[in-house]
């Protein structure tokens, strides 16, 4: 799901204060269709161990309770509420935040004029909450394509201005980030350029990112751009079993410590069967594409894009869920209402997500909650309808529920 925050960052913010190299972890660890994108867009090994003090490790037991959970958060220009959302991020029962690096924020006015007051401010909230964070890298700056696509997502026209952008994060913040997503949905158009999404590009973009963020810290974990969920066949898209397959008939992989995915909820209750509810027009939009394409409608979906990774000999790598939720949008004009479910339903359905994930997907490391919302969000944003906690800091059901389920593991 492509969220854009609203703003650019202030300027002539403090700077967030210098660390000392210290790795974070995670756990054990060391270290749709187009229509679903606007709203829902939105794997290191078999098990985890400390592999020189730092970094997602390398192959080992599976912790107790993987996968584990994180919540994307909007602290980027919001200075008067990131330590609240922090703080209930931690509360909540999370143990670690997603949060956006833009490349056009970041060095945005030329090529290495980069301007680290408000990510390491970021950074400091976030080490402050003794929380880990993830970290999305995309959108480019507009003097990094002739064409002036701005704001439109897409690729460099060079890809080493994009790398030296990924150098100048990874060396930064050495030790304190805890994984790298490269972009977002590729298998879009709308975050490709405008470009008939293309996987061997993507994959050429993701094996540079990879080597230069491993030159710059070589304990950094490597996760790919979470998919789009669609079943949009047309120049606009690329469904996400299919592109995935692209990928690694591409050489994708060696070149990523996970494998990112969205976990769409839809309409279906998070056990649904895909094969079921594809068969189901209910649960579907009453879809006319093929079944295999509207396995997309559920949850379990993750369970398509893990069969691509062992057919391909890749089951040693661990996947992460960058994005999973229910929205409750009750809006008579939004497009979403179909697939809309009640707070309390909300609630439900993300503790059982949880819950059959502890019980069946030792392959997944983590998975990200939809959201801790941007506090200038509004009743008109669709955004808002995903969210757990409400703009002005309040709980709403599913992060009481969640927050039960987190520390109970249960």
């Amino acid at each position: 799901m492509v969220l854009v925050e609203r703003h650019q960052p202030e300027r002539n913010q403090p700077s967030g204060h210098e660390r000392a190299d210290r790795r974070p972890t995670l756990g054990s660890l060391t270290l749709s269709s187009v229509r679903w994108r606007r709203s829902f867009a939105a794997a290191a090994v078999a098990g985890f161990v400390l592999v020189s003090g730092c970094g997602f490790g390398a192959k080992s037991s599976t912790p107790a309770h993987s996968p584990e959970a994180g919540v994307h958060v909007f602290l980027w220009g919001n200075f008067d509420t990131s330590q609240r959302d922090v703080k209930l991020a931690k509360e909540g029962g999370f143990g670690w935040v997603k949060q956006r690096f833009e490349w056009r924020y970041i060095e945005g006015g030329a090529k290495g004029r980069f301007e680290w007051n408000e990510p390491d401010r970021i950074m400091k909230a976030v080490d402050d909450a003794g929380l880990k964070v993830v970290v999305r890298l995309d959108n480019q700056p507009a003097w990094a394509r002739a064409d002036g696509i701005f704001p439109q997502s897409g690729p460099a026209d060079r890809l080493s201005d994009w790398t030296d952008y990924l150098t100048a994060v990874a060396t930064r913040y050495k030790g304190r980030i805890a994984g790298y997503q490269i972009w977002n949905e590729p298998n879009l158009a709308v975050e490709w350029g405008g470009k008939t999404p293309n996987a061997a590009e993507y994959t050429q973009l993701l094996i540079a990112s990879y080597q230069a963020i491993k030159r710059a810290d070589p304990q950094a974990v490597v996760i790919t751009a979470g998919l789009s969920p669609t079943t949009d066949t047309s120049p606009s898209a690329r469904p996400d079993v299919q592109y995935l397959k692209e990928m690694y008939a591409a050489g994708a992989k060696g070149s990523f410590d996970l494998l990112g995915a969205h976990g769409a909820g839809f309409k279906a209750e998070p056990e649904a069967d895909p094969a079921v509810v594809a068969l189901d027009p209910s649960l579907t939009n009453n879809d006319p594409s093929a079944p295999e394409l509207k396995r997309i409608y559920t949850f379990r979906h993750v369970e398509d894009l893990r069969k691509v990774m062992v057919d391909q000999g890749d089951s040693d790598h661990k996947m992460a869920i960058l994005e999973m939720g229910w929205t409750s949008d009750p809006r008579a004009d939004s497009p979403y209402r179909w697939h809309s479910v009640t707070e309390d339903q909300k609630a439900d359905y993300l503790v059982r997500a949880f819950r059959y994930a502890w019980a069946n997907w030792s392959y997944v490391a983590f998975m990200t909650v939809l959201y801790i919302p941007d506090p200038t969000w509004t009743r008109s944003q669709e955004q808002l309808y995903w969210s757990i906690t409400n703009p002005d800091g309040s709980a709403r059901p599913a992060y009481r529920s969640l927050q039960t389920a987190l520390f109970s593991k249960t």
